[in-house]
């Protein structure tokens, strides 16, 4: 069943076999529990045109209760709740809210404002909504999975996938034919996939019935996996010889993503209780979404921190590198006087490193001195001066 239920989940859309099963397993979700929820936030990152809006329209579809909403569009106040005049009914529920005990789909994620994005946070962290305006204080009930999408900072489609293309291309020209002549082992191909395919209907009330009947429990050989699975992932930073430093490979909440989708996969096949190939199917897209979201670009590794914080372990030593560096350099030229010209350092710099210097590694560790009142920087563009603040 797990290997036959993604292929009907959007099937005019070519590949995306993980993201696909990752989608489905949000759409069942894991055991809600006393203290733990069993909700699936999931976030879709890639290029556009890869099929991400045609994914969220689909879920949006077939989730028990799926609401579809906008980035760009949105308000906090429309996905939480709004106040209005109409004396029978003074507030008026958002997408959010509405979408409780379902999936919330939100498109051009990267474009919502950063005021409406800090509202998703209470809501992935307890399943409520806190209202405090004109006179209302109440909390909503908003127990939803978060479906998201967004693209990349600077993103652009990959003009370097020959292969990919010609097979994409083929399957899109493929859903045009008509009473395509097909003979063979092609014949036989297109007969096993139909038949794997799903109706919408059945499809949706496959997944209802199994979130409100279905509830495996937590056996102990997939405890005791899920623990080896754990100390392996928080291992491979700790022990890997090719880094100096020790690397977050996995924290808690990765813990815990494990178990949710583990549960989830365990519902979809009608399970009573989690095996060992639920945790060990868990583990592997969670590695495999750390791959695709979490690998320092410089060194090829996986590294949480650049996914938590936006920073790698490898970026944070060259940074912390560089600024001792430049308060060494001001300290040498009497910084707090005629202070260095912007240029010059960087050069001294570049002389000093066996590595090039990079400008806006450079700039950025200049503005976090400046936060620390450190240093100022004075002038515009090339005639910029760097020069020590007194008594710093």
């Amino acid at each position: 069943m797990y290997d036959h239920l993604p292929l009907s989940l959007a099937p005019s859309i070519w590949g995306m076999d993980d993201v696909k099963k990752s989608v489905l397993l949000q759409l069942f979700g894991g055991t809600n529990k006393t203290l733990y929820r069993g909700d699936i936030n999931v976030l879709l990152v890639g290029d556009p045109g890869t099929s991400k809006s045609q994914i969220l329209q689909y879920v949006h579809k077939i989730a028990p209760r799926g609401v579809y909403a906008s980035g760009k569009g949105s308000s906090a106040a429309g996905l939480t709740a709004y106040v209005t005049r109409d004396p029978d009914s003074n507030a008026e529920v958002g997408a959010l809210v509405l979408s409780d005990g379902g999936v919330c789909c939100i498109d051009e994620f990267d474009k919502m404002p950063d005021g409406t994005r800090s509202v998703l946070h209470e809501i992935m962290e307890q399943p409520t909504v806190s209202i405090a305006k004109a006179g209302i204080i109440t909390t909503l009930n908003a127990g939803t999975s978060i479906l998201a999408a967004a693209n990349p900072v600077e993103s652009r489609y990959n003009v370097n996938l020959p292969t990919l293309d010609r097979k994409l291309a083929q399957h899109l020209v493929g859903l045009y034919l008509e009473d395509a002549p097909l003979n063979g082992r092609e014949y036989d191909i297109l007969v096993v996939q139909i038949d794997a395919l799903y109706p919408l209907e059945d499809l949706a009330a496959y997944i209802d019935y199994s979130r409100n009947h279905i509830n495996p429990v937590l056996s102990s050989e997939a405890s005791d996996e899920l623990v080896a699975a754990y100390v392996s992932l928080r291992s491979v930073g700790a022990s890997d010889p090719r880094s100096s430093e020790k690397r977050i490979i996995a924290t808690s909440r990765q813990l815990e993503n494990m178990i949710c989708l583990s549960e989830a996969r365990a519902r979809m096949c009608f399970a009573a209780h989690e095996e060992a190939q639920d945790v060990q199917e868990a583990c592997r897209l969670m590695r495999e979404a750390n791959r695709t979201s979490a690998m320092d670009p410089r060194t090829g590794e996986i590294d949480m921190g650049l996914f938590n914080t936006g920073t790698a372990t490898g970026q944070r030593k060259l940074r912390d590198d560089m600024r001792k560096e430049i308060l060494a350099v001001l300290e040498g030229s009497g910084g707090k006087g005629d202070g260095i010209r912007w240029v010059d350092a960087v050069k001294r710099l570049a002389k000093q490193s066996t590595i090039g210097v990079d400008a806006a590694e450079f700039t950025e560790v200049i503005k976090a001195l400046e936060n620390e009142g450190l240093l100022t920087v004075v002038g515009e563009q090339d005639k910029r001066t760097i020069m020590k603040v007194d008594g710093a």
